[in-house]
């Protein structure tokens, strides 16, 4: 079923893929940086119950975040200069499907609150590996594994300080990320 707003690209999908694949990609990286230092920030001061809350609001608002740092970075974060791209559709869709899986986090949050760091931590990484595939470069396969092991070895290693150790990875698995997203634009010509 087509939607009357929906446009359709003129391009065929490997030039719609070409056309996404050749943008920066550095406005979400950030935001999640930014997200997971407050997140870490707050476990140094506040009670597990707070920094929860703080996780789940910092977390939610990393695509807004996103929003407002691609207005820095000069980036399209929703295709509006690539209308109709498929690819566009596929890495929001891929942003919605990490924003569904707190319907696993949360029951597991109401059992073990330090579950929490854990959960989301992992769940949310795992939008990287199709943003990987659709632009063809290794980061966002190195991205979600990494995440997701050294997050589950620092969430048994580091159990008094879960929300600390866990935000630590993320934000130096961004900062990789940034890194060769960075050099991978230059290489692509931008």
């Amino acid at each position: 079923m087509s939607s009357s707003r929906s446009k359709v690209s003129p391009l065929t999908l490997d030039q719609q893929r070409a056309e996404f694949a050749s943008a920066k990609f550095l406005a979400m990286p950030i935001a999640g940086t930014i997200a997971w230092a407050v997140v870490g920030a707050a476990s140094l001061v506040l009670s597990t119950q707070i920094t929860a809350l703080v996780l789940f609001a910092a977390t939610g608002s990393i695509f807004y975040l996103g929003l407002l740092v691609a207005k820095i970075t000069g980036e399209d974060l929703l295709g509006k200069t690539r209308p109709g791209n498929l690819f566009d559709r596929l890495f929001l869709l891929s942003i919605g499907m990490a924003c569904l899986v707190y319907a696993i986090a949360i029951p597991f949050f109401l059992i073990e609150p330090t579950s929490l760091p854990l959960t989301v931590g992992i769940l949310t990484g795992l939008m990287w590996l199709p943003f990987s595939g659709i632009i063809q470069h290794w980061v966002g396969y190195f991205h979600a594994a990494a995440r997701t092991v050294l997050i589950v070895a620092v969430w048994y290693l580091f159990p008094e300080y879960r929300f600390l150790s866990v935000s630590l990875v993320i934000i130096v698995i961004y900062a990789v990320t940034i890194s060769a997203l960075h050099r991978r634009r230059r290489v692509v010509g931008g």
